[in-house]
């Protein structure tokens, strides 16, 4: 961590000595969501998730650091954690940070559980223990947004993740940890904004390069054709949103899966993701 701190104050040194004025900016808020998908995974049902990034913009430059989190309605059952025939969402805390420049952007997030784990995350494989386990795992990406380049109502955009850290291995036969896995996704899509009606309108297609067991997967695969639908409100003093989001996972769909709509309750949701849709409300300062 503390290295990916210092790369992110030589940025800040880059951005205050630019040519270009930057300005401070921030923006504090929180979402409500029926439920919580994410790369093409289900992680719970009805859940609020709180944002604040706080950092510096100018025209062409930024940098912004922050910190996200997810609370589910069924994150509070601890006492069935070692139950082995449910998985039990628990809360989440990322610490985010990016820096972006003429569209190209560098970032980190550092994912964490609250689920009992007893280590941050950072450690090479070979020397993890059993008495170092958690959760966390920590990602790097590089993304180029085209958004700059576009019509006004126009974005185009792609990213590429690599956890480097934390809870991401390759396991042997035996199932002793061999080596960090770097699992990686890929994301690619397209935004419309109709500027009369406030709508905006997003595809986004996401793939898994190799074999992840963080994502599941045995080889390369498409794990998420999604489609969003926002509606925004200017206000005086914030910024509400209303948005649908569809997905479907090809990866999961391909594999024959149970059953594309699941039934059963709660957390046992989480193994069937072929198909999967939520709706929210988010508020913005």
């Amino acid at each position: 961590m503390k290295k990916i701190l210092s790369v992110f104050l030589i940025a800040f040194s880059a951005v205050m000595m630019a040519k270009a004025e930057v300005e401070f900016s921030y923006e504090v808020g929180a979402e409500a969501v029926s439920s919580y998908l994410w790369r093409g995974q289900y992680l719970g049902g009805l859940s609020f998730q709180p944002n604040a990034t706080f950092g510096f913009e100018g025209e062409h430059t930024g940098l912004q650091i922050g910190a996200w989190g997810s609370v589910g309605a069924s994150d509070w059952m601890f006492s069935s954690l070692k139950n082995e025939d449910h998985t039990y969402f628990v809360p989440e805390v990322d610490v985010v940070g990016s820096f972006s420049f003429y569209g190209i952007t560098l970032g980190f997030t550092h994912y964490y559980y609250c689920d009992g784990g007893n280590y941050f995350g950072w450690k090479k494989a070979s020397e993890w223990e059993s008495e170092d386990w958690s959760s966390a795992t920590t990602e790097v990406q590089f993304g180029f947004d085209c958004s700059e380049f576009l019509p006004e109502n126009h974005n185009l955009y792609a990213n590429w993740y690599t956890m480097v850290a934390g809870n991401d291995f390759k396991y042997n036969e035996l199932g002793g940890i061999e080596k960090q896995n770097y699992s990686s996704y890929l994301e690619v899509g397209y935004d419309y904004t109709f500027e009369d009606l406030g709508l905006t309108l997003g595809g986004n297609i996401g793939m898994v390069p190799w074999e992840s067991d963080y994502y599941g997967v045995e080889n390369f695969a498409v794990t998420n054709l999604s489609l969003r639908l926002d509606k925004e409100w200017e206000m005086d003093l914030c910024t509400l949103s209303i948005f649908a989001q569809g997905m479907i996972n090809p990866y999961q769909l391909a594999g024959d899966k149970e059953s594309v709509f699941v039934k059963d309750f709660g957390d046992n949701k989480i193994g069937c993701q072929s198909l999967n849709g939520t709706i929210g409300f988010g508020i913005w300062f």
